[in-house]
């Protein structure tokens, strides 16, 4: 059942000024925000054959070399650190936020000395002036409204650092893409140098038919116009890999001197991780959660708009003591104190306050559509990544057989044609579909590979399912 947006606002939202009157200080917490949709009990692309997925699913790969960069990344990368500072920064706001809910008290001490002419010509005098303030004021949370305010700051920081979970598991699944990526740019360049020398080699033998008069000369034009073709292709391919591994190097907050040593060979592909229930995901993920958070803080904020309508309530109060000398600013006499109260309702601000209402209420209506469309954006990851495992396994196997397919292709073409009974453009054609047989078939296994790092991420990293709004990760306290 899509629950509608109206239906949504009566459940979360509910407003109006006899509410808010009654509720006097106390800030109603919404309702955490219902799912989009109606959810299946379990993934329809799951498959039986799952395994619980743990928090450090790049170990599964047991390459010990990839699980030194990932740890690499973690400490040194700038774009995650950055991050760490902003959670920092909206950790520090919301306390700012929460300063406005309590007595803001200050203190002085003054001291003069002055001078006077005496009258007609007397003597001058001189006297001294001591002066010791306490003041304090304090606005009255009568309605709610500054505790609103506090509300969403925490919010803000909680969906901050949310954010930042996110990021870590981003940065995690970035390092293992790149990785594997500069494996397979690897592979690809040694399949690209033995396929060089191959023609190379075939090339000398078919220029030695030619002297002997046995074949065309245009043979031998042929055979090194596709040697060097193959040689250009080997120069692109190093380029990626170049390009890659300097990537990686970046993101592991390195210098990019493309001096990265990996494994040979890409892994074998680990066990499907259970994917849970799409419940559960919802729970789990960084970016749904984040937004749910970023949802609650527009909702408080709304709060707050809505109680701008009434009257706000402070107290002041200041005590003090003067004296000529220091020791009696606190004899019993010197001192004096004043405490007052003030009111303010709001009667006619050229339609601000209603302008402020109504652009927090735009502001969480986007923000709920925000945390809608991110919530159907994780369901869809995982669904897609699910059902994309099963066609990339296939689609392995069939590239792997098309792959030795073709090298038997190479090695049949070739012996007829040194017999003379096959055409050389079919040897030539042989050797091509051999390179692109074998060079897909080595895209197909790292592409499986990088659809699994897809999924881990999209079922939020790990498998330790956490409530959408336990705030246990940030090290602050419920709202």
């Amino acid at each position: 059942m899509l629950i509608s947006f109206t239906g949504f606002r009566r459940l979360l939202y509910p407003s109006g000024l006899g509410l808010l009157m009654g509720a006097c200080s106390t800030v109603p917490s919404p309702e955490p925000a219902p799912p989009p949709v109606e959810l299946p009990g379990a993934f329809l692309a799951a498959t039986g054959q799952q395994v619980f997925a743990a928090d450090a699913w790049w170990q599964d790969f047991q390459d010990p070399e990839l699980n030194n960069f990932v740890s690499v990344a973690l400490d040194d990368n700038p774009g995650l650190a950055q991050a760490i500072a902003q959670a920092r920064i909206a950790e520090a706001q919301s306390r700012g936020d929460r300063a406005d809910l309590f007595p803001q008290i200050s203190a002085g001490l003054n001291s003069s000395r002055q001078r006077r002419p005496g009258a007609e010509g007397g003597g001058q005098s001189i006297s001294n002036s001591h002066n010791a303030s306490l003041e304090i004021s304090w606005e009255v949370d009568l309605w709610g409204r500054l505790s609103s305010l506090s509300a969403a700051g925490q919010a803000d920081f909680l969906a901050a650092s949310e954010q930042l979970r996110g990021m870590h598991q981003s940065l995690t699944a970035d390092v293992v893409s790149l990785y594997l990526g500069v494996v397979q740019a690897r592979a690809q360049v040694e399949l690209s140098e033995d396929t060089v020398e191959a023609l190379g080699a075939f090339a000398h033998q078919v220029e030695n038919r030619a002297n002997a008069g046995i074949v065309s000369p245009t043979d031998v034009t042929l055979a090194y116009a596709n040697l060097g073709s193959a040689r250009a292709g080997l120069e692109q391919r190093r380029e990626n890999l170049a390009r890659v591994t300097r990537q990686l190097e970046t993101l592991m907050g390195k210098y990019p001197a493309g001096q990265l040593i990996t494994t040979r060979e890409l892994p074998a592909v680990p066990p499907l991780p259970s994917a849970g229930v799409p419940a559960e995901l919802l729970a789990r993920r960084p970016d749904v959660r984040s937004a749910e958070w970023a949802l609650r803080a527009a909702d408080y904020r709304l709060s707050a708009a809505e109680r701008s309508f009434l009257p706000s309530i402070s107290l002041t109060g200041s005590a003090g003591s003067t004296g000529s000398e220091l020791a009696d600013l606190f004899s019993s006499g010197s001192f004096i104190w004043t405490i007052a109260g003030n009111i303010v309702q709001p009667v006619f601000q050229g339609g601000r306050l209603r302008a402020q209402a109504d652009i927090a209420e735009g502001q969480r209506d986007e923000a709920f559509y925000h945390f809608v469309d991110v919530a159907l954006t994780a369901l869809s990851e995982v669904e897609t990544a699910l059902e994309v495992d099963n066609l990339l396994a296939r689609r392995v196997a069939e590239s792997g057989e098309a792959a030795d397919y073709a090298e038997e292709a190479v090695r049949v073409s070739f012996n007829r044609y040194m017999q003379g009974i096959e055409p050389f453009l079919n040897v030539l054609e042989s050797h091509q579909r051999a390179l692109d047989s074998r060079s897909a078939y080595i895209t197909a296994q790292y592409d499986r590979l990088e659809n699994r790092i897809a999924l881990h991420l999209a079922l939020g990293g790990g498998f330790e399912a956490v409530s959408a709004l336990d705030p246990s990760l940030t090290g602050t306290s419920a709202l």
